[in-house]
Formats: structure tokens, C-alpha cells, sequence
């Protein structure tokens, strides 16, 4: 019987599991849905679709470095717990290889493509980690970025894993440098490398807000507009990474550094773990109990 995309995506569904393990199961089962159920469960993926409802907003970030070729990502996992496994910083490590070997351009093809040369994808390596450590996991972002050998990395992880930065710094083959760069990038959080990247919707809006709040003081409209301009100063301050203070040496600002150096600032990547992920409500000796219960 053949296996049609709708029979995949059904299968997915009822299971949580992994697109090419559905359609595996389904080919291997002549199209029998139960019995494609119970292949899964056989074969120990219904380990992983049994917490595919689950939060997963722990985890870490990882970078890896291969010559002129970097990337950033963030996996997922359910507790901080699992960061520290050493099962957890192999897949890290593994996945980071494969795609700085690959290059894939979206997560979507990140995890179908196959990691070891044996035809299992990366979806399906994650879900065999997901069986032995015991916690839903996820691949959830990556950037892979290049550079020329007169640039340098700048690759920074804070916490264990909690912020991770990458950025390319144009003009100087100085690592340690780029680095500096990439830990203030971690600390300040920086939305843009300079006034000039900031798109004008963001701008208008602030310049707005900044000019109701000045009428609100009751300041006469003749020097609001110049109060307005003198604290967008203050807000290109906080949102650009050129125009901050530099976290190692508040007296000199970013953007004087780069210049000294003859150097520019590509971009940059922060990933901080988690952000954006509703996470459950639970307290840490909850948190504890429900490690041991596993």
C-alpha cells in the first residue's frame, strides 16, 4: 500500500514521533495505523512521543568553531538537571558538528537529513537521546555563520549554557578581542550593532511614547521636540551595541574600540535559553522528586 503524506502527518500526530520514523513505520506495516503505532512503541520512539506534550524550556546553548565556519544553537530539555549530563554535552557536541558539516538552511532540514551515514536523521537521534536521558529534547534554533581569515569569531557562553553568543568582528584576526565583544553582546543585550540597523517603525514608536511622556510632564511643546531628540539619544544608548558603554571599561564606548582596531561588526546572535517559552510553574523541590520519580 502506498504511503501518502496524509497517512505520515496522521501518524505524527497520534505519536509526537519524528516525520521519517512515521513514515518508516507506516512502509514497514503496509499502511496499518495501529500496527504503525505499536512499530514505534516496539522500537522505542513512543519513549520520546510519550513527552512530545511536555515543556521544554531548560536547556543550552553551544557554539562550535571549524575554521572559517561557526555556529550558535539551542537545545532544549525539561530540567537544568540534564545540562549537566554528559549524555546531553555529547549531543550538543554532535549535533553542532553535523551542522557545521551540512549547513542547512532551516531547522526543518537540520532534522531530516541523516547524521551518522547509517540513515538515521538528526529528528531521530534526538528522539533516541529523548529514550535513554529520560526528558523531551529539543533541537529548537541555529545560526551558522562565515567569516574571511582576516576576521575573527567572536563565540561566547555564559552560565554553563544559559546565554550564547556569536558574532563576526571584520577587520581583525584578534580572537580574544571578538570575544570581548561577544561577552559584552551576552551582558547587555544589545537589540542592534548601531543606530543605522534600527528600522524606523521602532524609532517612530519611541519617539512617540518619548513625547507623550514629556507633554505628560507638562513640558511646553516649543522644547519637546528637543527633549525627544536628546532621549532617543538615551534609548540608541540602550538598544545598539556601538553606542553602549563597554561592560569591561564603562569609560570607553563600543563603537571606539571597533574603530581603534580597524575594525567593524558583521552582526551578531544572542540566544538566550528558553526566552519566549511559557514555563511551567513548579518548585525546585518538585522539581527534585519528579527527577527521581523518572
Amino acid at each position: 500500500m502506498a504511503v501518502t503524506a496524509s497517512m505520515v502527518k496522521e501518524l505524527r500526530e497520534k505519536t509526537g514521533a519524528g516525520m521519517m520514523d512515521c513514515k518508516k513505520a507506516l512502509q514497514e506495516t503496509n499502511g496499518d495505523m495501529e500496527q504503525a503505532v505499536d512499530y514505534l512503541r516496539e522500537k522505542g520512539i513512543s519513549k520520546a512521543a510519550k513527552k512530545a506534550d511536555r515543556i521544554a524550556a531548560e536547556g543550552s546553548a553551544y557554539t562550535l568553531t571549524d575554521g572559517n565556519t561557526a555556529v550558535l544553537l539551542e537545545v532544549n530539555c525539561e530540567t537544568d538537571f540534564v545540562t549537566k549530563n554528559d549524555q546531553f554535552k555529547s549531543l550538543l557536541d554532535e549535533l553542532a558538528k553535523h551542522l557545521l558539516s551540512q549547513k542547512p538552511e532551516t531547522l526543518e532540514e537540520a532534522l531530516q537529513q541523516p547524521l551518522h551515514g547509517n540513515g538515521e536523521t538528526v529528528e531521530t537521534f534526538i528522539n533516541n537521546n529523548i529514550a535513554k536521558i529520560g526528558e523531551k529534547l529539543s533541537l529548537r534554533r541555529f545560526v551558522i555563520t562565515e567569516k574571511t581569515d582576516a576576521d575573527a569569531f567572536g563565540a561566547y557562553i555564559h552560565m554553563g549554557g544559559n546565554i550564547g553568543v556569536l558574532t563576526v568582528v571584520e577587520g581583525t584576526a584578534d580572537d580574544a578581542f571578538a570575544k570581548d565583544i561577544a561577552m559584552h553582546i551576552a551582558a547587555v543585550n544589545p537589540r542592534f550593532v548601531s543606530r543605522d540597523a534600527v528600522d524606523a517603525e521602532t524609532v517612530d514608536k519611541e519617539r512617540d511614547v518619548l513625547k507623550q511622556q514629556a507633554l505628560n510632564e507638562g513640558k511646553p511643546e516649543n522644547i519637546v521636540e528637543k527633549m525627544v531628540e536628546g532621549r532617543l539619544g538615551k534609548f540608541f544608548e540602550e538598544i545598539c551595541l556601538l553606542e553602549q558603554s563597554f561592560v569591561k571599561d564603562p569609560d570607553q564606548k563600543v563603537k571606539k574600540l571597533i574603530a581603534d582596531k580597524g575594525a567593524t561588526v558583521k552582526g551578531f546572535t544572542r540566544y538566550q535559553v528558553g526566552e519566549g517559552i511559557e514555563k511551567r510553574e513548579e518548585n525546585f523541590a518538585e522539581e527534585v522528586r519528579n527527577q527521581m520519580n523518572k
